[in-house]
């Protein structure tokens, strides 16, 4: 039993031995075969891509190249007209982030839409505020041309899109493009035909012409003024239309200057003298037009510039001139004032009528007043006349309106104007040396040539 128990390790290191020869062996043999399929492989397998910038890579966009496409021309089409500009001058610039990774012909890239280049937001921005300043197409308003009796009508304009054309413009700069078409929004004009209101001004329905002396710079201002307030006015049908509304204060802010006016009967200097004349030419041709004359009052006294029965005064804000279109369409009132006329037309479609008739008759008359004013810085038994007096009187005033030869309606006014009384001046000084002033010219009101009177359009 002892002999035996000493030849147990012998035997167990032997063994162990024996089994690390084995993979030893085995070692060996892995490193054979796996070294020889290694190089079968090798032998095999293609080589590994070269990484991006190996010598066999197309040559990426040169610098130089790509200026040369900076300074190119491009045609930029506007609204109106085209301009050329470089891409330099349009805010593009070589993009140095995408430069390493463009590669291959300019040409090509340019077709892909894919040059280096990028867009400068605020140097394009200006570039092309400066080309919407000069290029915009502007809309055009409607007008009515009241010379020529003719309505224009509106046209939208164009007004470039900056913002919407950066976009545009970013893509059109990458791929080089010969033309650069920008965005463009429809631009409305302010006034619009529908907006003017009327549709037919081809018609004279009623016209009124009054004269005034081209010497009174003054009053004349004080016309044109007032006049130009109502050139164009529009009235449309069934509604009443105010003088003083539409024309407004004559007040010294307004503009309007010291001209004669009528007050108590007697002619004086007064702010915006003149404004009776206006609204009482526009009376006239509303009257021949048959527009309805909702409210009129005439004059204290007769006016010189008018037939005796045929005006109408207006004091602000209460002495006033009111109108109402009965038709069943627009008119517009025409007003020209030049060279010493005041010209009153009101335009529309041709009115219902053949003939409309103004007609006066006096029913009495009253003999002026005369009224001395002594005056001692004049030498005595001199005399001049400060204002000449002229009757008043009582009368009736028709509108007719007539078809053919049928009268088909009839208006029907009665008023008066009152006395106007002559004020003499007297001399009293007895003075020597005193002079007689020089003679000033007086108006003297036309006396009416019978008691009836008629004119007709």
């Amino acid at each position: 039993m002892f002999q035996s128990r000493m030849h147990q390790p012998g035997a167990m290191l032997l063994g162990l031995a024996g089994g690390m020869f084995v993979v030893a062996a085995g070692f060996v043999g892995g490193y054979f075969l796996v070294g020889g399929h290694s190089e079968a492989r090798a032998a095999t397998t293609p080589s590994r891509p070269p990484v991006r910038g190996a010598a066999s890579d197309p040559p990426a966009a040169p610098p130089a190249a790509l200026a040369g496409y900076l300074a190119r021309e491009v045609e930029v089409v506007t609204a109106h007209g085209n301009v050329k500009l470089t891409w330099a001058e349009l805010g593009a610039s070589v993009d140095p982030d995408e430069l390493g990774a463009a590669r291959g012909d300019l040409q090509a890239l340019a077709a892909k839409g894919s040059l280096p280049l990028r867009i400068d937001r605020d140097k394009a921005g200006k570039a092309l505020l400066a080309v919407k300043a000069q290029h915009d197409l502007s809309a055009i308003n409607a007008y009515l041309d009241l010379e020529e009796r003719e309505i224009h009508g509106d046209r939208p304009g164009l007004g470039l899109d900056i913002w919407a054309s950066l976009p545009r413009l970013e893509a059109a700069a990458r791929q080089a493009a010969a033309t650069l078409e920008l965005v463009n929004v429809p631009v409305p004009a302010t006034i619009t035909k529908e907006s003017l209101g009327i549709a037919d001004i081809s018609t004279v329905m009623g016209h009124h012409l009054t004269k005034f002396p081209v010497t009174d710079r003054d009053r004349n201002f004080n016309l044109k003024l007032a006049a130009s307030k109502l050139n164009g006015v529009v009235l449309q049908p069934g509604v009443e239309w105010s003088f003083n509304a539409q024309v407004g204060e004559r007040a010294e802010k307004e503009g309007y200057k010291i001209a004669h006016v009528i007050t108590a009967g007697e002619m004086v200097d007064g702010l915006a003298g003149g404004t009776c004349q206006i609204s009482t030419t526009l009376f006239g041709a509303a009257f021949f037009a048959g527009l309805d004359i909702v409210k009129t009052i005439n004059h204290s006294r007769p006016s010189a510039y008018t037939p005796l029965g045929f005006d109408a005064t207006v004091v602000w804000p209460n002495v006033d001139l009111k109108l109402k279109n009965p038709y069943e369409f627009p008119v517009v009132i025409h007003y020209r004032v030049a060279n010493g006329e005041a010209l009153v037309e009101i335009l529309g479609k041709p009115r219902p009528y053949d003939k409309v008739v103004f007609e006066r008759h006096i029913l009495e008359s009253t003999p002026y007043p005369t009224e001395e004013r002594l005056d001692d810085e004049i030498p005595a038994g001199v005399t001049s006349i400060d204002q000449a007096g002229f009757n008043g009187y009582k009368l009736e005033r028709f509108r007719r309106f007539y078809k053919g030869k049928e009268l088909v309606k009839s208006n029907k006014w009665t008023f008066d104007y009152r006395p106007v009384t002559e004020y003499v001046r007297r001399g009293t000084s007895t003075d020597p040396n005193v002079k007689a002033p020089p003679e000033k010219e007086v108006a003297h009101l036309q006396v009416p040539k019978g008691d009836d009177f008629k004119m007709a359009q």
